[in-house]
């Protein structure tokens, strides 16, 4: 099998959950003939919501790629879940789309769904045709979403049809300047003229077609004035200008489920939609751009996407940037700095495949079995060159700790998420060695459940969400000095060791310790944030300065585990001036526990203070339910930073304590009804409030002697 089409045509489904999207790809599919058959949601059938847990829940959890061939061109397809726990889903798929169809389901106008899709729409700049879906629904309202679409996305959206009440369901079509009556099964049309009283509508809508196609290109605007209309060939060419400069948003209508008006949009994906090579060249990460050219002689692929399948292995999804890739192609992974052979490559429809010997730049294919590659990663066949500038995922929004039935199950649990994180990027697993948990991360709780469910039943084993702990810091706020002596004899050579100490509250540019001679300062950035200055002020040579290694290790230790709950502490100096050794017994075990010891009692002196982690965090939802918002908000010690607003909504700025957010992303949705969203970053740390840090420290005294 061969790709070799005139036209390739790279789409991506978008839109709110349910509003038919995995409907719509199904009678593309129908109407072009690839499928004899249309399947449906309630029937668990369609070609894109193939796997269990899609047919369980009835809805989209994953990204299918399909294709159609209809006329000259080759529609890839790609459908997408509608809720934005899954985002990663929907941004890998834009990543490589040419042409987003935004559903809008007319029953229920303008979703919250809906509106964040357009966010992304707008960042990848990605040309696009809305489709108002379910236009023969009983609550359907064309005439209140167009002007909800309108309110919320400007005024470039132009509706190309609207439908009318005859005794069929009914499209006037305002491009053609004709209806098309659908019987009560959908399938093709019957042309008819447009009725006496919808030809003035029509006609108001046909003059700002043409308006929009004249207004991009100054020769058609020049004969638009002279003649006051376009020719058919001249409407077709300012079309596609307006639709890839995303100048204007044409609205089309349809019935999903009853196959009604599909084939006219897949006629205009056909013919105004734009090829992979009439979009903007591809950003490399050294700056310069990619064009689309399937001459090139230096052949690069992109992996936007990559899943693992039982008894296949690693399944990988590309689109060929540059070039023609061949089936057996040697390439370079740009990432890996490894070689890849692409022994063959697919088509794909759903979860069928169809090996193909070539796919020309601008196609999207399919590898399996590849090494190591992953996604976001490019394959060149030369190696020195420049990549593809890689997705950017959002930060998790949520996070959880989780537990196995039992410590024999560990590892193969954490294989099984590494795994799924590698399929999803979005989501992030942390085995945290402070926390003494293992910490996933993701977009929401809906996110978190699923991850779960596939656990549980794809590779049986059952694992248990329990509260994350809060990865504190320790600090301390006073100066305090503090003497230990190491001394042990068992017979033979013992243990000897005393270290004198001086600990304080470190910051950059403080003056040296008042009365002490420093001979040696080090500065050390840890891990965990903050540093530990170390000071080496022995004058005398009371402890030989062979010994200073030790005694900072000893200090690190108990800095990775701080006497006030166990957590890492920062942030201090600690200036060692005095001690002393033995001849015989002292040596660097000693040494390193009498100053773990020496620092662990200076501490406690130094009126300690237990730090949490703040977070910036940005919400943004509806006039309506920001009350509500804000009123939750300071039950949660959060600190108001400004409000805005963005667009139609307002956006709330806040820094809330860690502590804080355990489950707010379920909360938040709870509160708005699903409408509002929030983000997360980490902004820094700062003091606990004395009665919660006097909480947590007997929480982990209680620990200690259990």
């Amino acid at each position: 099998m061969e790709s070799n089409f005139k036209n390739i045509k790279n789409v991506v489904l978008l839109g709110h959950s349910g509003c038919g999207k995995t409907s719509f790809a199904e009678t593309m599919l129908f109407e072009s003939q690839a499928i004899s058959r249309m399947g449906s949601v309630l029937e668990k059938n369609t070609v894109s919501d193939y796997t269990n847990i899609e047919k369980e829940r009835g809805n989209s959890i994953f990204s299918t790629l399909m294709h159609a061939v209809w006329k000259d061109s080759k529609i890839n397809i790609m459908d997408t879940p509608g809720y934005d726990d899954f985002v990663g889903e929907v941004i890998s798929s834009l990543k490589v789309a040419d042409t987003a169809l935004l559903l809008i389901n007319t029953a229920h106008g303008v979703e919250v769904g809906t509106e964040l899709i357009w966010e992304h729409i707008e960042k990848y700049q990605t040309p696009s045709i809305l489709v108002f879906n379910q236009i023969d629904h009983e609550k359907a309202d064309f005439d209140s979403t167009l002007e909800q679409a309108v309110q919320r996305f400007g005024p470039k959206l132009i509706p190309f049809q609207y439908p009318i009440k005859t005794d069929h369901l009914a499209i006037v079509d305002a491009l053609r300047m004709v209806m098309y009556e659908f019987d009560s099964n959908g399938g093709k049309p019957t042309k008819k003229e447009i009725p006496a009283n919808e030809l003035a509508r029509a006609k108001e809508m046909h003059n700002k077609i043409v308006e929009a196609a004249a207004e991009n290109e100054e020769g058609l605007m020049e004969k638009y004035f002279e003649a006051g209309t376009l020719t058919e060939e001249e409407l077709t060419m300012g079309l596609k200008i307006a639709l890839a400069h995303q100048q204007i948003f044409p609205i089309f209508c349809c019935s999903a489920t009853k196959n009604s008006g599909s084939g006219r949009i897949m006629g205009f994906i056909n013919d105004i939609a734009p090829s992979p090579w009439e979009c903007p060249p591809a950003k490399l990460t050294d700056g310069q751009t990619l064009a689309c050219d399937p001459n090139d002689p230096n052949t690069r692929i992109f992996i936007f996407k990559t899943i693992t399948e039982p008894q296949v292995g690693l399944v990988s999804y590309f689109k060929v940037y540059a070039g023609t890739l061949q089936t057996g192609a040697d390439l370079h992974n740009l990432d890996k700095q490894n070689s890849e052979r692409l022994g063959q490559i697919f088509v794909a429809e759903g979860k069928n495949r169809f090996p193909i010997t070539k796919l020309q730049a601008g196609d999207i294919g399919v590898a399996v079995k590849l090494k190591d590659t992953h996604t976001n990663n490019t394959l060149a066949t030369k190696a020195q060159s420049a990549k593809i500038t890689p997705i950017e995922f959002p930060e998790p929004r949520i996070r959880t700790a989780i537990v196995p039935p039992g410590k024999s199950d560990m590892e193969k649990l954490i294989r099984v998420l590494h795994q799924i994180e590698e399929e999803d990027p979005t989501i992030k697993v942390e085995q945290n060695a402070q926390l003494k948990q293992t910490i996933l991360y993701g977009q929401g709780q809906l996110h978190l459940d699923i991850i779960k469910y596939r656990i549980e039943k794809v590779h049986n084993l059952h694992l248990q969400f329990e509260r994350p702990k809060i990865p504190y810091r320790e600090t301390i706020t006073r100066m305090a000095e503090e003497s230990y002596r190491h001394k042990k004899q068992s017979g033979g050579s013992g243990q000897f060791a005393e270290v004198h100490m001086r600990i304080e509250p470190f910051e950059e540019g403080m003056p040296d310790p008042a009365g002490l001679t420093v001979k040696n300062r080090e500065v050390e950035p840890l891990e965990w944030g903050g540093s530990l200055a170390f000071y080496w002020c022995i004058v005398g040579g009371s402890i030989d300065a062979k010994y200073a290694n030790a005694i900072k290790k000893g200090i690190m230790q108990k800095m990775q585990n701080g006497p006030l709950s166990g957590s890492h502490c920062q942030n201090i100096r600690v200036s060692v001036y005095d001690g002393k050794m033995h001849s015989v017994d002292s040596n660097d075990m000693a040494f390193m526990l009498a100053a773990s010891n020496c620092f662990r009692q200076a501490f406690e002196k130094a009126h300690p203070q237990l730090l949490e982690p703040i977070y910036d965090v940005e919400i943004i939802c509806p006039d309506a339910v920001m009350g509500d918002i804000m009123s939750d908000l300071q039950t949660r010690r959060a600190i108001i930073q400004g409000m805005d607003t963005a667009g139609h909504y307002q956006k709330i700025k806040a820094k809330v304590p860690l502590m804080e957010l355990y489950q707010y992303s379920s909360t938040l949705r709870s509160i708005s009804q699903g409408i509002a969203k929030h983000s997360r970053a980490f902004s820094h740390y700062a003091p606990l409030p004395a009665e919660l840090q006097a909480k947590i420290a007997a929480e982990h005294t209680t620990e200690d002697h259990e």
